[in-house]
Order: C-alpha cells, then sequence, then structure tokens
C-alpha cells in the first residue's frame, strides 16, 4: 500500500481547466433546502447528460449542445461558456433527428439519476412470462430517477415521457444504476437500508431485495461486466454482491466512517470508494485487499477522529474511462484529479459545496454538482496512455486477480498486471 506524503505544496499542482457551466435561475424561495444537484449522469452513447437541478426538475440536455455552448459557437465572448436554458418544450426549433433537450418534473426531490440502453438479444431473467407492456429496441434510451418518496420514474429519453412508476422502497432512493451489459437491470439504493433489484424488460418487476446494510444505502456500482455489485453506506460498509446468485461476495473493511460514493475501474481490475474519513480507497475487489488510499488531509486522522465530523468529507469519488485517473469531490471547496500511480493530486480546481460528479462517456470531462443546482465542468488531465497499461486493461477485463497470479510470468509484470505496484 502507498504511504502517504507528508505534505503536498498545492503551488506545485496543476489547475484543472475549467470549460463551463450549466446554471438555474434564482428566486427568493429556492435558497431554501431542495435545489441540490444530487447527481449528475452522461448517457452510455455519449449523447445526452442529465442533472437534478433541484426543486423536482431533472433536465436532459444533448451533450453536444453543451460542448457547441461550452466552446462559444456563435458567440464572440472569451473564456468559460454558460448553456442558455432553451429547451424543446419552450418553443425552440429543434432540427428533425436532433436530440431534444427536456425538462422533466419529477413531482419530487430527486437524489439518484442512471441512464440505461438496452440490448434487444439480453433476454429478461424472468423468462416465464411472454406478455410484457414495454418492447425495448436496441434504440431506446432511458433515465431512471429516485426520488424522496421512495418512488423511481423511468422516463423515455427522447421524448420526456414517463414510462414506469416503480414502487416498493419505504424512504428516499439515494442512487440508482443500470447493469452496463444492457438486460436494463437496475438497481436501486434506499435510506431503508436495502438495494433493490428491478427487470425492466419485465415491465419494471422487482426481482430480488438485498439485505445486508444495517444503515442507510448511499451508493451502488455494477462491474464492466455486471457480475459484481458493490454497495456503501453508513456504517463503513462496503459490500460485495454476486449479480448472478444475489448474493454477498464479502464486506471491505477499511474505511472510519460513512462511504458514500463508489465506482469500478473500465477494467473491473479497482474498485475506488469515497468516505466521510477524508480518504478515497482504491481496492482489488477480487482480493478485498487495499491497494491505495488517496489522502484529502495531511497527516490523515487517526480512526477516531475520521470517524466525526471534519472539513474534508469526500462525497463523490469517479473513474476516468482512461483507467488511469479518478476524480474527487471534497467539503474543502475542492475538485482533485488523482492518477492511480500517484499519492498526490495530478490537478486542483475550486468548487464551493461540490457533492457529486462523473466522467464524461469518451473521460474528456468532468461534471460536478453543487448545492446551488448547477453544474460545473473541466477537462480532464491529458495524457497518453502507455500500451503496457493498455494491454494490462485488455487482460484484466476478461482475468480476475486470482487467474493473472497463476500465469507463468516474471514476478514483476504479474505485480503489475495485478496493479500491485500503485
Amino acid at each position: 500500500m502507498a504511504s502517504f506524503p507528508d505534505s503536498v505544496n498545492e503551488n506545485e499542482i496543476g489547475k484543472a481547466k475549467f470549460i463551463g457551466e450549466l446554471l438555474v435561475p434564482v428566486a427568493p424561495f429556492d435558497q431554501k433546502s431542495g435545489r441540490e444537484t444530487w447527481t449528475v449522469a452522461f448517457a452510455p452513447d455519449g449523447s445526452y447528460f442529465a442533472w437534478s437541478q433541484g426543486h423536482r426538475i431533472v433536465r436532459l440536455v444533448p451533450w453536444s449542445k453543451c460542448l457547441k455552448n461550452f466552446s462559444g459557437e456563435g458567440s464572440n465572448r472569451a473564456g468559460p461558456r454558460r448553456l442558455s436554458r432553451q429547451n424543446s418544450e419552450g418553443g425552440t426549433v429543434v432540427p428533425v433527428g436532433e436530440p431534444r433537450e427536456h425538462t422533466i418534473d419529477c413531482g419530487d426531490i430527486v437524489w439518484g439519476l442512471a441512464f440505461g440502453s438496452s440490448v434487444p438479444e439480453k433476454q429478461s431473467r424472468c423468462v416465464n412470462i411472454e406478455w410484457h407492456r414495454f418492447k425495448f429496441g436496441q434504440d431506446q434510451l432511458l433515465l431512471a430517477t429516485g426520488l424522496n418518496n421512495g418512488r423511481i420514474k423511468i422516463w423515455d429519453v427522447y421524448t420526456g415521457k414517463l414510462l414506469l412508476n416503480l414502487m416498493d422502497h419505504t424512504d428516499i432512493v439515494r442512487d440508482l444504476t443500470f447493469a452496463p451489459d444492457g438486460s436494463l437491470m437496475l438497481v436501486s439504493a434506499s435510506r431503508d437500508k436495502t438495494l433493490r433489484v428491478w427487470d425492466l424488460k419485465d415491465d419494471g418487476n422487482m426481482v430480488k431485495v438485498l439485505r445486508s446494510h444495517q444503515n442507510w444505502v448511499y451508493c451502488s456500482a455494477f462491474s464492466p461486466d455486471s457480475s459484481v455489485l458493490c454497495s456503501v453506506g453508513a456504517g463503513k460498509s462496503v459490500f460485495l454482491w454476486d449479480m448472478d446468485k444475489y448474493s454477498l461476495i464479502r464486506k471491505l473493511e477499511g474505511h472510519h466512517n460513512d462511504v458514500v460514493s463508489c465506482e469500478f475501474s473500465p477494467d473491473g481490475a479497482l474498485l475506488a470508494t469515497a468516505s466521510y474519513d477524508t480518504r478515497v480507497i482504491i481496492w482489488d475487489p477480487h482480493m478485498g485487499t487495499v491497494l491505495l488510499e488517496l489522502a484529502h488531509l495531511f497527516p490523515p486522522p487517526s480512526p477516531i477522529f475520521a470517524g466525526g465530523a471534519n472539513d474534508r468529507w469526500v462525497r463523490s469519488v469517479a473513474f476516468c474511462h482512461d483507467g488511469r485517473h479518478i476524480a474527487s469531490i471534497t467539503d474543502d471547496r475542492m475538485v482533485r484529479f488523482w492518477a492511480i500511480d500517484e499519492t498526490s493530486p495530478q490537478a486542483i480546481a475550486p468548487l464551493t459545496n461540490g457533492l457529486c460528479c462523473a466522467f464524461s462517456t469518451d473521460g474528456s470531462f468532468l461534471a460536478a454538482g453543487s448545492r446551488d443546482g448547477s453544474v460545473h465542468f473541466w477537462a480532464s488531465p491529458k495524457s497518453i496512455a502507455s500500451l503496457q497499461h493498455l494491454c494490462r486493461m485488455a487482460l484484466r477485463r476478461v482475468m480476475s486477480t486470482q487467474q493473472v497470479q497463476t500465469l507463468p510470468i516474471p514476478p514483476r509484470i504479474r505485480s503489475y498486471l495485478s496493479y500491485q505496484d500503485l
């Protein structure tokens, strides 16, 4: 495990390039609670960006439109751009075939968002039902929203129409995640201490309740092959689930406070978890071991102090699609970009009251939501992945750590393939 540096000189760290923001209008009544952006999300194909802008509203914006506004096409102004508030419902003329912008009123405060796309040949696990209300095609793009009243609403992204209303949770649905295999299996994490698995190809039938958390569940994430689910929550909880058997694999021990965010690396070989204990931990999910700790407070607090309130709570963590970079959002008003082979940030940027973050589909940009309902965007640090790393990712997509360790190769290469050199 990598050691912590004694100190970090922020003057020696690069500054992330700010490219634009999405703002919401502020009225006097907006100053109260309920205007937070709890979730931001990019569509799997990169076509749309969605965020919960507070007060029950979700905005769906074509990502190409965001980039055009940020790059300043049609404008002579210099510097970062702000997206206009025009949308398809408001009468803006949208060319035929162009993605439309939508403003969706979900009826209650929105906590979780997730895009899901269907693969027709990926059959529903509920094979005994012959008739379904919905037939999802390959060109279908869905948005799931988790609400304050425990409901989950499923929307058609292209039309903005409500398709399904899922009701079974008894408390806030804090997070949602779709299986990346195109099966339209949806997992919801709730403050009612449960995770629930839904089959949208079976008209939203709930197929399983996962119970092991003793407190609120904050977040969940699928491995790239959809076989493993990570869920994190209050009480230092990090659980790994077998999603073929819907059974608990193991609990990961290492955090000292609530764990609020998690995400797998693109090859599934690493798992990042973020906690109020001021740390992001990088795990080997196959072995259940800690590979790296990214500290946001120096020196790192002892467990007894990390378990209480501090100004370095980590709110969110995201894995870049290059498999080499991680972003974190903390209460010290900073966004940090990390390289997995370094213990100090590669770049930083200011962000007041940040709550969540996500990388764009191609990994070029980071979006971060804040308490005022706005979203801010930065360009990811530029770097070229080595051929070694690309080969490692290709291998680790199909091989577990245990399988790598049995390969008849030199120990140094085996260590590299297992990410033991972090």
